[in-house]
C-alpha cells in the first residue's frame, strides 16, 4: 500500500492551466497516481496508509526560490523555517559570484571576509570541503529544502588571478576555464557572477564570454547580477544579453529590477529589449521578488576601486582620511560604481545587520538617522561603522518603483527568487515572505497573477530553466515536492518592522514525499539534498 494519499485537493499543476480537484497518492518520493474528481465521479478512491484531507486547500509544486543566499544557512540552520515555511522546496545558491567553492585556503578565507555580511562570518562551519563536488556531497548530509548550485565566477577569478583590477593572463583565463569546467562536471547548474561586486566586476566580457562557453558546453546558464541597476541599467541588461549570445549561453537575469530615481517607469524598456532579443533566438530569463527596496552589504556601495585588493585593503583605504575622502567624493558627487553609477542617497540606506552586537544601535536607523544622533556627516558615520564592523553591516536599500516591480512580474520568463540574507537583527523581510507575497498580496489581493499563472511563475518555470526533468509540475512520475496552502489566507507574516515573522496559510510542504512542515509546524525532517546538474541530451 502507497505512503499518502491527498485528498480533494485543489490541483494548480504549475503548468497555467485551470486548476482541478483530485487526490494524489504519494510513494517513494514521488507521485504515482493522480485521481482526478474521485468524489464525484463515484469510482474507486486511492487507499494509502496515511490520508489527508485538502479539502479547501491548493495543491501545487513546491516553490524554486531562484535566487537564495543560503549557502551556509542550510548547514548552519536544520530548521531553516525561513525558506521551508514559505513552501520552498529548492533554492538556487551560490549566487551574485561569490561563495564557497571552488576555493583554495587563501581564498575561502577572504570570501568568508568579503561576505560576511551575506552569510556571516561561519566561525560555527566546518569547511571540510574545497571543490564544488565536495561542497554538493556536504549538502548531501541532509538539509531541510533542496538546493542547487551555481560557480561563483568572483570566487573563481579570485582563486586564478587575485582581488587586482587587470586583465587575466591567458594562463589565468585557462586555469578559471578549468575550474569552471570542473564546477560544472561535478554538478553545478551554471555560473553566477556579481559585476558590481569585486573581484567579479573586474572581468572583462572577454573574460566572460569565454567562461560562458564552457558553461554553454556543459547545458548550463549564465546568472549575472550585472553592471548597473541604476544610471546605465539597459545598457547594462543589453550587455549581459549580447555577451551571452556571442558564448551561445542561456541567460537568465538574477533580481532584474529598475531601481532608483532615474529608472522610474521604464521597466517597459526593458521587458521590450528581453523581447526583441527572444524573439532572435535568445534563451532567456528572469528573477525578481516582489518588494521595492534592495538589500545588500553597505561595503558593496564603494566605488570598485577602494575594494581592490581585498577585505584587508579596503579597510586599510577606509581608515586612511585622504583615500577616505577620495571615497565620500565618489559616494556623493561622482556616484560609485558599487552604487550604480547613482550617488548615494544616505536618507534611503537603512543599516539591516550588524557582525557586532556592541553596534546594534545602527540596526533599523539610515545612515543619516545615526549621523544625526552623533552629531557628524552621513559619511563619517558611514565610515565609521564599516571600520567598527569589518565590513560585516547589511543595508536595506530603499530605492525601488512598485509599478517597475507589476510591470517585470507579469512577463512570460519571470521566475520569483527572494534574494534572501538571513543575517542581521532586521533582514529584508522577503527573506521570509517572497513566496506567501506573491499568493497573498499580488494574487489575491491585487490580480496582478492569475493564481494559476503565479504557481507557473514558481515551479515550472524554474525547473525548466534548472533543466529537471522531473520537478516543477503535479504530474505521476515527478518528485513529491509539494506544497498545500489555503488560498483565502496564505500571507507574509513577515514586515520591515517584523521581518523573521513566519507566514500563514501553508500548513503543509513536502519535501522528497516527507513532510517538512505538516499541520503549520516544521517537523525534524531533513529531506533536502544538492540537486545536480542534468546532462544535455
Amino acid at each position: 500500500m502507497e505512503e499518502l494519499v491527498i485528498r480533494d485537493a485543489d490541483v494548480v499543476d504549475g503548468s497555467g492551466s485551470d486548476s482541478y480537484r483530485a487526490d494524489v497518492v504519494v510513494d517513494g518520493g514521488r507521485i504515482v497516481g493522480i485521481v482526478k474528481e474521485a468524489a464525484a465521479a463515484g469510482c474507486q478512491r486511492p487507499k494509502a496508509r496515511r490520508e489527508l484531507d485538502a479539502e479547501g486547500l491548493v495543491l501545487s509544486p513546491g516553490f524554486v526560490d531562484m535566487h537564495a543566499h543560503s549557502d551556509l544557512a542550510l548547514l548552519r540552520d536544520p530548521d531553516h523555517s525561513a525558506k521551508a515555511a514559505q513552501g520552498v522546496t529548492l533554492e538556487v545558491i551560490g549566487q551574485d559570484g561569490l561563495s564557497y567553492a571552488p576555493v583554495d585556503d587563501r581564498t575561502l578565507g577572504e570570501v568568508r571576509r568579503a561576505i560576511a555580511g551575506w552569510n556571516g562570518p561561519g566561525d560555527d562551519i566546518d569547511f571540510d570541503w574545497r571543490s564544488v563536488g565536495e561542497y554538493l556531497d556536504r549538502l548531501d548530509r541532509g538539509i531541510a529544502v533542496n538546493a542547487a548550485y551555481l560557480i561563483p565566477q568572483g570566487t573563481v577569478r579570485a582563486l586564478a588571478v587575485g582581488w587586482e583590477d587587470r586583465a587575466a593572463t591567458p594562463a589565468e583565463l585557462e586555469r578559471m576555464r578549468r575550474l569552471v569546467a570542473e564546477g560544472m562536471e561535478q554538478g553545478a547548474v551554471g555560473m553566477s557572477s556579481g559585476l558590481t561586486y569585486t573581484p567579479g566586476m573586474y572581468a572583462r566580457d572577454a573574460e566572460l564570454t569565454e567562461l560562458c562557453r564552457v558553461v554553454a558546453s556543459y547545458g548550463g546558464y549564465y546568472c549575472p547580477h550585472h553592471r548597473s541597476y541604476g544610471a546605465g541599467a539597459l545598457e547594462a541588461y543589453e550587455e549581459m544579453v549580447a555577451l551571452t549570445r556571442e558564448a551561445g549561453c542561456s541567460l537568465h537575469l538574477a533580481h532584474a529590477t529598475m531601481n532608483f530615481g532615474v529608472n522610474k517607469g521604464r521597466a517597459p524598456e526593458l521587458l521590450a529589449l528581453l523581447d526583441e532579443a527572444l524573439a532572435a533566438g535568445s534563451d532567456i530569463s528572469l528573477d525578481t521578488y516582489p518588494y521595492t527596496p534592495g538589500c545588500t552589504t553597505l561595503a558593496a556601495v564603494l566605488p570598485s576601486w577602494a575594494s581592490e585588493g581585498g577585505p584587508e585593503e579596503t579597510l586599510r583605504r577606509l581608515a586612511d582620511p585622504g583615500t577616505a575622502e577620495r571615497v565620500r567624493h565618489h559616494l556623493e558627487v561622482t556616484g560609485s560604481d558599487g552604487c550604480h553609477g547613482v550617488p548615494v542617497e544616505w536618507d534611503t540606506i537603512e543599516i539591516s545587520g550588524v557582525g557586532d552586537p556592541a553596534l546594534a544601535d545602527f540596526v533599523g536607523r539610515t545612515v543619516r538617522e545615526s549621523a544625526d544622533r552623533r552629531g557628524e556627516a552621513p559619511w563619517e558615520t558611514a565610515r565609521g561603522l564599516l571600520l567598527a564592523d569589518r565590513l560585516a553591516p547589511t543595508i536595506l536599500q530603499h530605492v525601488g518603483h512598485e509599478e517597475n516591480v507589476r510591470e517585470i512580474m507579469r512577463h512570460r520568463v519571470h521566475t520569483g527568487g527572494s534574494d534572501g540574507i538571513l543575517q542581521g537583527a532586521k533582514p529584508h523581510p522577503r527573506a521570509y515572505g517572497t513566496f506567501p507575497h506573491y499568493l497573498g498580496h499580488y494574487v489575491r489581493e491585487l490580480g496582478v497573477l492569475s493564481l494559476e499563472e503565479c504557481v507557473a511563475h514558481l515551479t515550472s518555470r524554474p525547473a525548466a530553466r534548472l533543466r529537471l526533468p522531473d520537478r516543477g509540475l503535479v504530474r505521476e512520475g515527478y518528485k513529491a515536492d509539494l506544497v498545500l496552502f489555503d488560498p483565502a489566507t496564505v500571507a507574509a507574516g513577515s514586515t520591515f518592522a517584523q521581518p523573521r515573522t513566519l507566514p500563514t496559510g501553508i500548513p503543509h510542504v513536502l519535501v522528497d514525499g516527507r513532510f517538512v512542515i505538516e499541520d503549520g509546524r516544521r517537523t525534524d525532517v531533513l529531506a533536502g539534498r544538492a540537486v545536480r546538474r542534468t546532462p544535455p541530451a
